[in-house]
């Protein structure tokens, strides 16, 4: 509700991931008088995460098909594959902690430019991003991003920040743990070393921030 979605909007998902968490709450949100588009991975990708989870995507989709039976998936992989949808067609495009895999692909400004072509003039970019501390080295390989970076990102690929929310902001988080955003839960990548600690950190700290195309 922060970045403004309708239910009769056309709306992109950026890389929902395997178990698609937000396409939960998205598709039926928007069965009935919008459009959801998923721009998933690629099941004939070199890395196998994002082959698995391409696969993982679509039988998810395909076993609760009464919620998800409308669902429109397409392929997002940078730079070759970015052809979601149709250029300015798109009221509102999300990505969920996704900034940082583009980023440790070398491919993290032709993605924000990709999502910016989707996107119609006066459409929303809802990102939210594992956050670094300000001014940190970004080493996306941790997970952590800094607002700083993303907000370049987005304003290089011709998109303004209109709004940040905190609602899913973690103070807690110190952002420097040795398995970077994966040392916390629910990955617990350590196990049981330090594992109480690490629960009582709980999830990490997040930017919420929306961009608007002008």
């Amino acid at each position: 509700m922060f970045f403004g979605i309708q239910p009769d909007m056309t709306v992109v998902e950026i890389s929902p991931g395997g178990g698609g968490w937000y396409t939960e709450i998205l598709a039926p949100f928007l069965r009935n008088r919008g459009t959801y588009y998923a721009g998933s991975y690629d099941p004939e990708s070199e890395r196998e995460y994002y082959r698995r989870n391409a696969v993982r995507y679509t039988d998810k989709l395909a076993e609760y098909s009464q919620h998800y039976d409308r669902v429109n998936v397409g392929i997002f992989a940078p730079p070759e594959q970015t052809d979601t949808v149709a250029e300015g067609s798109a009221d509102m495009v999300l990505t969920f902690r996704n900034s940082h895999n583009w980023m440790r692909d070398g491919v993290g400004q032709q993605a924000y430019n990709a999502v910016s072509r989707m996107l119609k003039p006066g459409g929303v970019l809802g990102v939210v991003q594992h956050r670094a501390k300000a001014g940190s080295k970004v080493d996306p390989s941790k997970g952590y991003i800094t607002e700083e970076k993303i907000i370049a990102m987005a304003e290089t690929a011709g998109l303004r920040l209109v709004a940040s929310s905190e609602v899913n902001a973690n103070p807690n988080d110190t952002a420097d743990h040795p398995e970077g955003v994966w040392t916390l839960p629910p990955g617990l990548r350590l196990k049981d070393q330090d594992r109480e600690k690490y629960i009582a950190i709980g999830e990490s700290d997040r930017m919420t921030l929306k961009f608007v195309k002008d």
